[in-house]
């Protein structure tokens, strides 16, 4: 599977089988505001918000941000994977 930021819309995004999954973001100064992930019903199940939380993760490291998890599924992938808590934007906790 593979994932792009669309900067155009702000989103990190996958196709799979003609339908997309989303994860939309705001970036303002050192942050990155993580504030809704979505996939269709009809690929539920297979691990692709998953796998974008892990790629829009990998992406705040990798540009040297802060994360503010507005959206509850990133708040919740961040708690399974403590590995990620290092990028919670001061004052945030999950």
């Amino acid at each position: 599977m593979e994932i792009t930021e669309n900067k155009e819309k702000k989103r990190f995004e996958t196709t799979v089988e003609g339908k997309t999954g989303v994860i939309e973001y705001i970036r303002a100064q050192d942050k990155m505001y993580l504030t809704h992930t979505e996939v269709p019903d009809a690929l539920e199940g297979q691990g692709i918000a998953s796998s974008m939380a892990k790629y829009a993760l990998e992406q705040i490291k990798d540009e040297g941000l802060k994360l503010v998890p507005l959206c509850p599924f990133i708040a919740s992938y961040v708690k399974r994977h403590p590995e990620y808590k290092t990028l919670l934007a001061a004052g945030y906790t999950v």
